[in-house]
């Protein structure tokens, strides 16, 4: 469990956040500038609040009220920042051992060689950071935060200076990291694709305030959000399960409560849960079901809801048995369409849109 009320005071910046989450991963979201690392480094004591309480896993951090404010080496708090920080003189080995002895030997409770095997860093100990890819850096700087035994990690950006390929490796280990050690995580970022395949719980900031918390699946499909997670990226988020797998064309086929799902191979095995967020723009009404076409996904669905957005464009939200899905269509289409709440249609997804960036572990 993490718990977080404050009031934090910078300069010419007030921050005021409060949120309750008992989740594998707390995401915090927003654009920069929202206060995402203020309340981040709040938690882990690098900025005292002018009020407030912090506890993580009902250890109490901070509470201004009691007078309690403990160091920053007294949180038990792993920190990963963007760029890692790893010391440049010192070898991989001797940077884990860094963290390893801010503890002493009694209280740790992460396994070295355990850690060392989950981030594959065997073959990198004897060497410096500034041999090492951005991806190495960053699987190090966690190494590095895990082997001070913290209650819990702080990942802020942790992804924001590496390519495509480097983000999908650190992802995968961030996952791995939650499934095996059980190790409450807050992580920071302002990529939706990021937040959209880790968070269990989303906050989602601007301007210094909370603007929503709760599960991620219920905060990333809300229409009121668009302005803050980004109407270009609005969706829905499905849950699902790995089905069956199409080897001879690499489509993996996800079965959902209203469905099934054909998008490209996931490398996961039947019957494990993942995440699908399918976004707004790339889903179509048909009044009838299509025939001839290339189109993977076609699903019976309800209108449930149509927007009441000016201009061109309207979100009309469906119903897929219990799951809500949004289809971003213009005026148009729903004059001459007719679509009216309780109308049956038919929503049409391409499976090449369901991109490996929009599935995720759950």
């Amino acid at each position: 469990m993490v718990e977080v009320d404050v009031a934090i005071d910078r300069e010419d910046f007030h921050l005021e956040a409060r949120f309750a989450a008992d989740a594998p991963i707390v995401a915090l979201f927003g654009r920069s500038g929202s206060g995402k690392t203020t309340l981040v480094n709040a938690i882990a004591g690098l900025v005292r609040p002018r009020r407030g309480r912090i506890a993580v896993a009902g250890r109490v951090l901070f509470d201004a009220s009691r007078q309690i404010d403990l160091a920053p080496e007294k949180r038990r708090v792993g920190y990963v920042f963007q760029e890692g920080l790893l010391f440049p003189h010192l070898s991989v080995r001797a940077n884990l051992d860094y963290g390893e002895r801010l503890l002493p030997a009694g209280e740790r409770f992460v396994d070295r060689p355990r850690v060392i095997a989950l981030l594959g860093l065997d073959a990198l100990l004897a060497r410096k950071p500034n041999t090492l890819s951005g991806g190495e850096k960053q699987r190090v700087a966690i190494g590095r935060a895990l082997l001070a035994s913290p209650h819990v990690l702080l990942m802020d950006e942790p992804l924001a200076s590496l390519d495509a390929p480097r983000k999908a490796e650190i992802l995968a280990y961030v996952e791995l990291l939650r499934d095996e050690l059980k190790l409450p995580i807050v992580y920071v970022s302002h990529a939706l694709e990021e937040v959209t395949r880790l968070a269990d719980h989303l906050v989602v900031m601007s301007e210094g305030h909370v603007v929503a918390a709760g599960p991620a699946v219920d905060v990333l499909g809300r229409k009121d959000l668009a302005p803050h997670l980004g109407r270009f990226e609005a969706g829905s988020v499905i849950e699902a399960r790995v089905a069956t797998h199409d080897e001879a064309y690499g489509l993996t086929t996800l079965a959902f409560d209203g469905g099934q799902l054909i998008v490209p191979n996931v490398d996961a095995l039947p019957g494990e849960p993942v995440r699908a967020r399918i976004r707004a723009r790339d889903v179509s009404i048909a009044l009838e079901r299509p025939a001839g076409v290339s189109v993977q996904n076609i699903l019976p669905a309800t209108v449930d809801a149509i927007g009441d957005e000016f201009g061109a464009i309207v979100d009309v939200q469906l119903h897929i048995g219990s799951t809500v899905l949004t289809a971003r269509v213009t005026r148009k289409a729903v004059a001459e369409l007719r679509l009216a709440r309780g109308r049956p249609v038919f929503a049409m997804v391409k499976a090449v849109s369901i991109d490996r960036r929009s599935v995720g572990f759950a």
